[in-house]
Order: structure tokens, then sequence, then C-alpha cells
């Protein structure tokens, strides 16, 4: 509708050209809009679940010859089902910002219960 010279929607002409992958706003909401808000409350949700999963890890794990704090997938989903259904999904993110190690590129429930979950 941009480009249609017989609109007279003038909201569309106003509105920014497409981005490409280049541009730093490539894939992002527009600023300030409620769709930017509500991403930036879910990834600061999604902290706090990963740094309780932590917690949660330090406080039930042992910790290992290397110092590092070590306990299965299967004690872990134990402890953390009870505090939320998320458990795989947040080890994954964990995993992704470097605060974890396990082996495997998903944890399946009763199949990887013996899968040992590094603290890092």
């Amino acid at each position: 509708q941009r480009k249609n010279p017989f609109s007279s929607d003038d909201r569309l002409a106003s509105k920014p050209a497409h981005t490409h992958r280049g541009d730093p706003t490539y894939g992002r909401p527009p600023e300030g809009s409620r769709t930017e808000q509500r991403g930036k409350e879910a990834h600061s949700h999604v902290g706090k679940e990963v740094e309780e999963l932590c917690l949660i890890i330090r406080r039930t794990g042992q910790v290992g010859e290397d110092g590092h704090v070590s306990v299965t997938f299967g004690q872990l989903f134990e402890t953390y089902v009870t505090i939320s259904n998320k458990v795989v999904g947040i080890l994954l993110r964990a995993r992704k910002h470097g605060l974890v190690h396990f082996e495997g590129e998903m944890l399946w429930q009763g199949k990887d219960d013996d899968v040992v979950i590094t603290l890092l």
C-alpha cells in the first residue's frame, strides 16, 4: 500500500521502508511500541527464571573435583518442576548464555534422567 499511488492512507506513507539484514533495527519492533515493551518484560522474566534455575542447581547439586556444581537432569527435573514446567526451555537458555553445560541437544524426562548438568 505504501507504493500504491491510489492509496489515500497517510499512516502507511509515513512508515519507514522495510529494513534489511545489516540494519540495526532489522527484526526489532519500533522503539517505544507496546511490542517492544512486552519483549523487554519477557526478556526480564526469562532472565529471572534462569537465575532461579542456577540457584536451584547450586542448592541441590554436588561440588565436583573441578569445583563446579553438578546435578543430574532427573534430580533437577523433580526439584524444579514444582516451580516451573518449563525446566528444559530454561536449561537451553542458560546453556546459550554459558551458565550451564550438558551433553545433547535436548533433554527428555525419563530418557535423560542420568545426564549431568554442570553449573559454570
